[in-house]
């Protein structure tokens, strides 16, 4: 199978070209647990197929996996990194975009540098989703809320405020108290015990937040299916909903992760795009046995 390695600030993923290397579905979802395994694979956080789509409206799909062979509905920094590959690998040569993934329509531009291949991707992510049946999250007594923000949880014996969003797929955000060290943050320990409680029936992303100012924020993320990744784009996005109704930041915000900065907008209208934009990096191209 011949793949490239790429990443969006360090979220890596194994890409490939669906309309070449042909499997079965279910063969797929192993062959994620392979290439993403970081000793005996190639090492990622996933795998994604870029297929072609029978639809005059629809440029691309992106197929996602996560690294333990489930499928993800979205991936911002994955969508980034699929938009890069087709333009660089002259699969197209349009510089605005339309790609599906799981149904849902994500529009594209692409910044082309000097060199002719790409060097920003920003993608209009579409309107959040906040209501609790929709992100999926089910809070007792908050069966009628419009959405979750700021609601207290208990979560592995503590209490912790959540505000919830949906990028098309589930996120928790949480805010850090002053006194929590992000770096020393024991994501690794908490990080499942949210994935897996029993208010997110679809399990959940979940972004561990610390506010510098009304335009930066530090956040780090514990993605399901994966762990804790050095960038999330979705993640990046819900965060910035999370901040703007909470009143934290402005409606433009720098999002720090551990790979690098995702700045993302949103005007803090419901039915309002967030627009995200980062970089889109290939690492290699190679082949792998599989």
């Amino acid at each position: 199978m011949i793949f490239t390695k790429m990443h969006g600030c360090g979220n890596d993923y194994v890409y490939v070209d669906g309309s070449k290397e042909i499997f079965e579905s279910a063969r797929k979802s192993e062959l994620a647990k392979i290439v993403s395994d970081r000793h005996f694979g190639i090492g990622s956080d996933g795998l994604i197929f870029i297929n072609p789509v029978d639809d005059e409206s629809i440029d691309f799909e992106m197929e996602m996996y996560n690294a333990d062979g489930s499928r993800s509905e979205m991936c911002g920094n994955g969508i980034r990194c699929v938009a890069k590959y087709v333009y660089d690998n002259r699969l197209t040569d349009k510089k605005k975009l339309v790609i599906v993934s799981a149904g849902k329509k994500k529009y594209i531009d692409l910044e082309v540098g000097a060199d002719n291949l790409v060097t920003s991707v920003k993608v209009d992510m579409g309107a959040p989703i906040l209501t609790p049946s929709l992100v999926p999250v089910n809070i007792e007594g908050q069966e009628k809320a419009d959405a979750i923000i700021n609601v207290p949880v208990t979560i592995d014996g503590s209490e912790w405020r959540i505000t919830c969003v949906s990028m098309g797929n589930p996120h928790a955000v949480v805010f850090l108290p002053d006194e929590v060290d992000l770096n020393t943050f024991e994501i690794e320990k908490i990080g499942p015990k949210f994935e897996n409680d029993k208010i997110f029936p679809n399990r959940t992303n979940t972004e561990f937040v610390k506010v510098d100012d009304r335009g930066n924020v530090h956040m780090r993320v514990w993605e399901r299916g994966t762990g804790e990744t050095l960038a999330c784009g979705t993640g990046c996005c819900a965060t910035t909903v999370a901040c703007i109704l909470n009143g934290h930041t402005d409606n433009k915000v720098a999002v720090h992760v551990l790979g690098g900065i995702v700045t993302c907008s949103w005007d803090g209208a419901p039915a309002s795009s967030v627009i995200m934009e980062g970089p889109a990096t290939t690492v290699f191209t190679g082949e792998i046995n599989v």
